[in-house]
C-alpha cells in the first residue's frame, strides 16, 4: 500500500536505514579517489556526519516530523567533517527549514523541503563545482519535484529521487574532467545515492539494518567525582533548545547576540548559540544554570533542557581559570612530530586530523572552548577541513573566530611562523599569516596505490608521485627522485628556505641521504628537517 504521508517515527526509521546502507559502502566511497593515494576519506566523513544526526535522534524525545528533522540536522551540523560532510549537513539543515512547521509531510512538502536543502548546500560553498555531490543533489531533487502530481506518494518521490541521482552520478565524469581521467564517479554523490536508497528501501517495506552509531555510545557518569565534601568549581554544562514565541519577542527579528551578550554578563563561558527559523540552540558553561534558563525563557519556551555537573564528565577536576589572551591559535595537524612542532611554535590547541581523518565541527568547537582568548585563529591545514572550520566558527559565540584558509600543513607551518606573541592588531596579524601561507610552495610525496592517469600522465601502482598545489608534478621510482623532479619545475634559484617533514615510513638512512643531497644540490637554501611522523606521505616539503 502506498504511503502518502510520513511522520517523525517514519522519518527516524528512514534515516536509520540511510545511515545503515551508507555504513556498508564507506570503503567503496573512500576508494573513489581521483589521485591514486591511500587518503580517500569522503565515505568516512559522510558517515561520521550522519552518525552525528542519528545520535541526536536517539537521544531526543517527542517524535514529531519537525522534531526528528531538527534533531538530525543539528547533530549533523556538529558532526560534519570534510567538504562532503559539511555540504551534506547544510543540505539537511535546509531540509529541516522546509519541515520545521510540519508534523507530517507528503510528497509535495518533502519536495519543497529538499529544494530548500539544495539551495542551502550550494550557499555553503563559495565557488560551487559541478560534477560533485552538489550536482547530484540539484539534479535529483529537481527531477523528482518536477515529476510529482497530486496523486504522488512519498514512495514516488524517493523512487524518482533515487533514479535520477543514479543517472546524475553516472554523468559526473562528463562535468569534471579529473573524474573522467581517473575513471571514477564523484564520491560525495555516491554517498548521497546510498543515503536516499536506504531511505527508499525502508519506505518500501525493508527493515533497516540493525545499527548503533558510534557517536551514541556514552559512559554513565561517575557520581564519585562530586561528593558531599566537593566544591563546585567547573560549573554546569547547560544546553537547551528554545522556541521563540510571539508572546515574548519577535522571532523573525530576534538576534542571537541579544541572548549571548546577556549570558556573558552572567559569567557564562564556552557559549555556542545559533538560530534556525524560530528555534535557538544554546550551549553554555555556567555556575548558575537557573539564571541561564530564566534568561532564555524571557524570549520563548523550552523544547529540550539538559544540565550536567561538569565534574562528572571531565577527567580534569582541577581546572584553573587563566586570564584571557588577546588571541589563541587552533591548528589541525597529524603526525606526532608535526603536532609537537606546532605546539612549540605557539599553538594553544592542536586538533588531531588531516588527510584520512578530518575533524568534525564539534571537535573544533571543543578546541575553541579550551582556549581563553578574545580572538581564536584557526589553521585548518587541509583543503578538506576549511569548510568545516568555517561552519564551526559560525556556530561558536564565545569569541571572535577567524579562519586562515591554510590548505596544507606546509601552509600552516608558514602561517604559524609569522604569528608571534604580543601583536595587538588582529587584522594585520591575520593578513600577514595569510600572505605567508600563500607564499609557500608545498610539495607532497606519496606512493600510488593503483594504476591511474592523472593530469595526462600515467602512474603505475607502487610509483612515487610529487603532488603540488595544482596537481601532479612528477612520477619516479623513489620518493627522493620524485622530489628532485618536482624541484626542476620550480625556480629553486629564488628559494631561500627548504623545510622537510619526514614521514613515518622513511628510514633514518633515507632521511640522512636525502638531506645531504638537498644540501649539495641547493647550497644557497637553508634546509630544516623535522621528523613529522605523518602517515601516507613520505615527505611534505615547503619551499619559500
Amino acid at each position: 500500500m502506498s504511503k502518502y504521508t510520513v511522520d517523525g517515527l517514519d522519518l527516524a526509521r528512514m534515516l536509520t536505514g540511510a545511515v545503515a546502507l551508507l555504513a556498508q559502502h564507506v570503503q567503496e566511497i573512500n576508494d573513489l579517489n581521483v589521485f591514486p593515494v591511500a587518503d580517500g576519506d569522503t565515505g568516512t566523513n559522510m558517515m561520521r556526519t550522519v552518525e552525528g544526526g542519528l545520535s541526536a535522534i536517539a537521544q531526543g524525545e517527542e517524535p514529531s516530523l519537525c522534531k526528528v528533522s531538527d534533531l538530525f540536522s543539528g547533530g549533523a551540523l556538529l558532526g560534519a567533517r570534510g567538504n562532503s560532510g559539511v555540504i551534506l549537513s547544510q543540505f539537511f539543515a535546509g531540509v529541516h527549514e522546509g519541515l520545521a512547521s510540519h508534523g507530517t509531510a507528503g510528497a509535495a512538502i518533502l519536495a519543497d523541503a529538499y529544494q530548500k536543502g539544495v539551495a542551502k548546500a550550494y550557499a555553503s560553498v563559495q565557488n560551487p563545482t559541478e560534477g560533485t555531490i552538489l550536482t547530484v543533489l540539484r539534479e535529483s531533487v529537481a527531477y523528482a519535484s518536477s515529476h510529482l502530481d497530486g496523486s504522488s506518494s512519498v514512495e514516488d518521490f524517493y523512487r524518482l529521487l533515487t533514479e535520477e541521482a543514479r543517472r546524475s552520478l553516472r554523468r559526473t565524469p562528463e562535468l569534471l574532467p579529473a573524474l573522467a581521467e581517473a575513471e571514477v564517479i564523484d564520491s560525495g554523490g555516491a554517498g548521497f545515492l546510498y543515503l536516499i536508497q536506504g531511505m527508499y528501501s525502508v519506505l518500501t517495506g525493508q527493515e533497516p539494518v540493525a545499527y548503533v552509531p558510534t557517536a551514541v555510545a556514552e559512559n554513565a557518569p561517575d557520581l564519585s567525582r562530586f561528593t558531599r565534601d566537593s566544591r563546585m568549581e567547573l560549573g554546569y554544562c547547560t544546553e537547551c533548545m528554545l522556541r521563540l514565541t510571539d508572546a515574548k519577542c519577535d522571532p523573525d527579528l530576534f538576534q542571537v547576540s541579544t541572548l549571548t551578550d546577556s549570558l556573558k554578563e552572567l559569567g557564562g563561558e564556552s557559549i555556542v548559540a545559533y538560530k534556525k527559523d524560530d528555534i535557538i540552540k544554546l550551549h553554555v558553561h555556567t555556575l548558575t544554570p537557573g539564571a541561564v534558563l530564566e534568561l532564555a525563557q524571557r524570549y520563548g519556551e523550552f523544547l529540550t533542557v539538559k544540565v550536567e555537573n561538569m565534574a562528572l564528565t571531565h577527567s580534569d577536576t582541577t581546572k584553573v581559570k587563566t586570564p584571557k589572551k588577546p588571541y589563541s591559535v587552533v591548528a589541525v595537524a597529524s603526525g606526532e612530530g608535526i603536532t609537537a612542532l606546532f605546539e612549540d611554535m605557539g599553538c594553544d590547541v592542536v586538533v588531531s586530523g588531516g588527510q584520512t581523518s578530518n575533524p568534525s565541527a564539534g571537535e573544533l568547537i571543543d578546541a575553541f572552548r579550551a582556549c581563553s582568548a578574545d580572538t581564536i585563529l584557526v589553521l585548518p591545514n587541509n583543503k578538506n577541513v576549511i569548510l568545516t572550520a568555517h561552519q564551526a566558527a559560525e556556530m561558536y559565540g564565545d569569541a571572535r573566530v577567524v579562519v586562515i584558509e591554510t590548505a596544507s600543513l606546509m601552509q600552516g607551518y608558514a602561517a604559524l611562523a609569522v604569528i608571534t606573541p604580543g601583536v595587538t592588531d588582529m587584522d594585520a596579524l591575520v593578513a600577514g599569516a595569510s600572505r605567508a601561507a600563500a607564499g609557500v610552495v608545498g610539495i607532497e610525496i606519496t606512493r600510488a596505490v593503483r594504476d591511474a592517469t592523472v593530469d595526462g600522465r600515467t602512474v603505475c601502482e607502487g610509483e612515487y608521485m610529487a603532488i603540488g598545489d595544482h596537481g601532479l608534478l612528477a612520477v619516479a621510482d623513489t620518493p627522493e627522485q620524485a622530489a628532485f623532479l618536482a624541484f626542476e619545475g620550480e625556480e629553486m634559484d629564488l628559494m631561500e628556505v627548504v623545510t622537510l617533514f619526514v614521514g613515518k615510513a622513511v628510514t633514518e638512512e633515507q632521511r640522512a641521504a636525502f638531506s645531504e643531497e638537498l644540501e649539495d644540490r641547493y647550497p644557497d637554501c637553508e634546509l630544516t628537517v623535522y621528523r613529522g611522523g605523518q602517515d601516507v606521505y613520505e615527505y611534505l616539503i615547503a619551499l619559500e
